[in-house]
């Protein structure tokens, strides 16, 4: 994070108070304001990680203290990483729930600075069904570059 704060627009996959917490830190050394897209688990595999709904909650809770000290970072969004599997009908279902669960988010924020833009979700095998069921963003780095060794 030292090495990239001054240079990053946008970290996709924040999966923790501990790492926006980090995050801000070096955003705080390096005079910027980092946006993240906060990390949601929507797959039910081991290889997946994330925020689940509660502490998704948790963090925008107006209560809460936690996110609104954090003054060198701006969430704008979510992302999440569906099953892998040719079954369509579950990675539909996995972005249908994160969409529902950004819409929620959106509609109960109310500062602009607190505004989420971006909903990232869909890979380059998935992409398709991710744009219908709401995606603003797609990661398709295997088509462009293709498959990893």
């Amino acid at each position: 994070m030292k090495q990239i704060a001054p240079f990053i627009h946008l970290i996709q996959s924040v999966d923790s108070l501990k790492l926006l917490q980090e995050i801000n830190k070096q955003a705080k050394k390096a005079n910027r304001i980092i946006d993240c897209l906060l990390q949601v688990h929507i797959a039910q595999e081991e290889t997946k990680f994330g925020l689940d709904e509660h502490e998704i909650k948790a963090l925008f809770d107006t209560n809460s203290n936690e996110l609104h000290e954090l003054e060198n970072i701006r969430i704008v969004g979510l992302m999440g990483m569906a099953s892998f599997t040719d079954d369509t009908e579950k990675v539909r279902s996995e972005f249908r729930y994160l969409k529902t669960h950004f819409d929620k988010i959106a509609s109960n924020l109310t500062t602009h600075d607190s505004r989420l833009t971006t909903l990232s979700m869909g890979m380059s095998s998935d992409y398709f069904a991710a744009i219908e069921e709401g995606s603003t963003m797609v990661r398709i780095g295997s088509l462009i570059f293709g498959a990893r060794n």
